[in-house]
């Protein structure tokens, strides 16, 4: 079976969508049954960093990513176990704490887990679905 490359800017693209979900959960919480409070948003922040793995490695296999999107994600909840005053000041902007957060949170490793499995499912669909259009394709082309 050939490799079939991800298209970066149908991801890239993905991780911006990802982004202005995860903002918009945070300002209209109301998108949500109340009872995940803020786990939404966690999830698409760990779908998003899916999205840009993907975006920067097309030729990875899925679990490649994966592994690497929960990765990043765990070492960003495990880094809030430090409050060094350098870093806090970062978290204390608005950037900074988009990206990195505040604190620490076990519930937070599982939301991010749910973004990444989410992820893993529509990349690997996304690629069949790619994947036969190709086959799909060369058939009908001469050769």
């Amino acid at each position: 079976m050939r490799t079939v490359l991800r298209n970066r800017m149908i991801y890239a693209l993905a991780a911006m969508c990802f982004i202005a979900l995860g903002l918009a959960s945070r300002r209209y919480p109301a998108m949500f049954p109340a009872g995940l409070e803020k786990y939404p948003g966690d999830s698409l922040w760990a779908l998003m960093v899916f999205a840009c793995y993907c975006t920067l490695l097309p030729a990875s296999k899925t679990l490649k990513v994966a592994v690497l999107a929960l990765m990043t994600s765990y070492s960003v909840e495990f880094s809030q176990l430090y409050q060094a005053p350098w870093i806090n000041a970062i978290r204390a902007t608005t950037p900074g704490h988009l990206i990195l957060g505040s604190t620490f949170h076990v519930p937070d490793l599982a939301a991010y887990s749910i973004g990444v499995v989410i992820g893993t499912a529509l990349d690997g669909l996304w690629l069949r679905i790619c994947h036969s259009r190709n086959v799909r394709l060369a058939a009908r082309s001469p050769a």
